[in-house]
């Protein structure tokens, strides 16, 4: 059995897709060497396990009760 236009039709839309998410990483990267994306980066991961740290904390506290 051949697939006939389905094969092509999903291998355009995967493109799009591709194209758009590999454009919407450059933005967010545009300007920025390596190491100050590692900077970065690792500033937001401390953020979040800290944020994720207090709320953990605070629900122990009210099961404490």
């Amino acid at each position: 059995m051949t697939r006939g236009n389905q094969r092509e039709l999903a291998r355009a839309k995967n493109m799009k897709k591709t194209v758009k998410k590999a454009a919407a990483e450059q933005e967010s990267n545009k300007g920025l060497s390596l190491e100050q994306r590692k900077a970065r980066d690792a500033e937001r991961m401390r953020e979040k396990q800290q944020k994720k740290q207090q709320e953990q904390g605070d629900k122990s506290k009210q099961a404490a009760r």
